[in-house]
């Protein structure tokens, strides 16, 4: 039975570790002790010096107990990182029911209430001595800065058919059941420099080129499911100099990896062919940042957590998700993953809170998760 006291308890505590991303060192040390003081073996990646935080990805394992050794090994995943203002968070839980910080900094609940249920479920399973299959806890590092951890793990370490991230907004029994893939666009014009006043038109601007190749461009509402933007323009100087480079950023996002593929084609089209009325040259790279994936009720990963909602007295809610997480990586790396949601509101800003009474709930729908497990 989940102990409501000890789980706040715990949570308060981790959200009082200092974890903005990139400096993940303090609540690294907590977690790999958390999980060793359960039982648990823990390895950490190599991944640190690769993305330059202060910690890897954490990789938990947990046996199937006597008797379970078929069920479907599982995967169970929260960030440790958290956005700033996170630095001496002062969590207080208030007469209704929430949990806030005093207001100068965020709380913390993405993702530390994942983190809070993944610890209460593990004393529970180890307390009742509830039997259960083999589960992996991978607890990503600098998801806050892009999904950097998950992006640089190395897929051969996950061993789990079906997987589960506690970090989705909205309410607890809701499951994010496709998210969209993303790239980005790093586009660079090179025109050629001129004395502005002498002889400009000599000179290439870089600046027109960039601005006839976007008016090119269909942005914002592509369809349903894809859009795109310009984010940033760099470049310039001097107002007597023609201009000679420009560099352009922009995103395509899209629930479709081919609707995505093709709108970045179309981007670069629209460059190419400013570039070559005008004599400009271009670089245009495109880089996809996580892939995209989508599951029905069809699905076995749906059906297992839509039983275990229901198994905890909620009603399963299926949405598509119009951001990323881990959890897109992860089904890029072949393991069948949802995003379940947590509970947390107002996120990334000071007036982050979250039920109490939510926490417990994750932490059921964990345990609930690996009982299901079992008849799969």
């Amino acid at each position: 039975m989940v102990k409501k006291e000890r789980l706040i308890e715990e949570f308060m505590e981790l959200v009082q570790i200092d974890s903005e991303t990139k400096h993940e060192q303090a609540i690294r040390k907590a977690l790999i002790a958390k999980f060793e003081a359960l039982g648990l073996t823990v390895e950490e990646d190599d991944v640190a010096e690769k993305i330059g935080h202060g910690s890897g990805n954490l990789f938990a394992w947990l046996p199937a107990s006597p008797g379970s050794e078929s069920a479907p090994v599982l995967l169970f995943t929260s960030h440790m990182d958290t956005v700033a203002p996170g630095l001496g968070i002062q969590p207080r839980l208030d007469a209704d029911g929430y949990i806030r910080s005093d207001g100068t900094t965020i709380l913390g609940a993405d993702d530390k209430a994942g983190l809070a249920a993944i610890f209460e479920a593990l004393r529970v399973l180890k307390e009742t001595g509830a039997s259960h299959g083999a589960v992996q806890f991978v607890i990503t590092v600098g998801e806050e800065s892009g999904l950097l951890g998950s992006r640089a793990m190395d897929g051969s370490r996950l061993k789990a058919k079906f997987g589960f991230a506690l970090d989705s907004n909205g309410k607890v029994g809701e499951i994010a059941a496709a998210a969209i893939t993303n790239s980005r666009q790093y586009i660079t014009i090179q025109g050629k420099a001129a004395h502005a006043g002498v002889n400009p038109e000599d000179g290439i601007s870089a600046i027109q080129v960039a601005s006839k190749a976007v008016s090119k461009m269909k942005l914002g509402r592509i369809d349903k499911e894809t859009t795109a933007n310009i984010g940033r323009f760099e470049g310039g100087g001097e107002v007597n100099v023609v201009v000679d480079k420009i560099k352009i950023y922009a995103e395509v996002r899209s629930r479709s990896n081919e609707k995505l593929e093709a709108q970045a084609e179309l981007m670069r089209q629209a460059v190419a062919s400013a570039c070559e009325e005008t004599g400009a040259s271009f670089e245009f790279v495109s880089e996809v940042i996580y892939p995209a994936y989508s599951y029905t009720e069809a699905d076995e990963v749906i059906q297992i957590a839509s039983a275990a909602i229901r198994g905890i007295g909620l009603a399963p809610s299926l949405f598509a998700s119009g951001g990323g997480s881990d959890a897109n990586m992860f089904n890029g790396n072949g393991v069948p993953t949802v995003n379940l949601a947590v509970g947390y509101e107002d996120i990334h800003t000071t007036k982050e809170r979250i039920k109490a009474d939510d926490i417990v709930k994750v932490t059921e729908l964990v345990l609930a998760i690996v009982e299901e497990a079992k008849r799969h």
